[in-house]
């Protein structure tokens, strides 16, 4: 490979799921392990099974600088009601990827999926990230290393959501179908309405849809 710039893909998972954390996930990826990491067959996480996303995963952080920023529910609700919007709460995310990243090492460019204006992020960053050249691309999963950071983050949201599973001994749908309202209901039956805002994200329209019918 020729020309090839070292940099670092953030990606983030859950933000469209109801229930379970908010995962934002950073990899370095240079010429070497970008490499490694298309032999491997890593790709934009949704095209991939859950088997095979853990597994990558696990190749992903034996072989490159990474940070995973996990949010869960509690935190997350509660940083939602302080920050009030969707997008400066995900740019706070990837800043704090790309930021634990340069902490241990140096890096000139970042690369992230389009969710909102790149000053968001910018503005987020702290001293080891002022200098960094940013940019947000549609459909930057197309990129390796955003790619990388895809796998991660599904990774670490599967991994939690199954860990929630074993604590609550419910089986939590992904997404935000009806579905979702059908476990939530077995969920407040089983634990109560107040326990719900432990699971779930409360700003998501159907968190007060559910409370209305219960």
């Amino acid at each position: 490979m020729t020309n090839f710039v070292a940099h670092i893909g953030t990606d983030e998972s859950g933000k469209g799921d109801f229930f379970g954390p908010l995962v934002i996930a950073g990899v370095l990826v240079d010429e070497k392990n970008s490499e490694l990491f298309k032999n491997l067959g890593i790709k934009d996480s949704k095209k991939l099974s859950d088997k095979k996303m853990l597994s990558l995963s696990n190749e992903i952080k034996k072989n490159a600088p990474h940070s995973i920023i996990m949010i869960s529910n509690s935190k997350y609700n509660e940083l939602y009601s302080n920050i009030g919007n969707l997008n400066r709460l995900l740019a706070w995310g990837h800043a704090r990827a790309i930021e634990n990243i340069l902490n241990n090492t140096t890096c000139e460019y970042a690369l992230s999926d389009k969710f909102g204006d790149e000053s968001l992020i910018k503005s987020a960053l702290m001293k080891n990230g002022r200098s960094i050249r940013l940019e947000q691309m549609c459909k930057a999963e197309s990129d390796i290393a955003v790619a990388a950071a895809s796998v991660l983050a599904r990774a670490a949201f599967v991994q939690k959501m199954q860990s929630m599973e074993t604590t609550y001994g419910i089986k939590f749908q992904k997404g935000c179908s009806n579905l979702v309202k059908d476990v939530a209901f077995e969920f407040i039956n089983k634990y109560g309405k107040e326990k719900l805002k432990d699971v779930c994200k409360t700003h998501f329209k159907t968190y007060n849809e559910i409370l209305l019918n219960c």
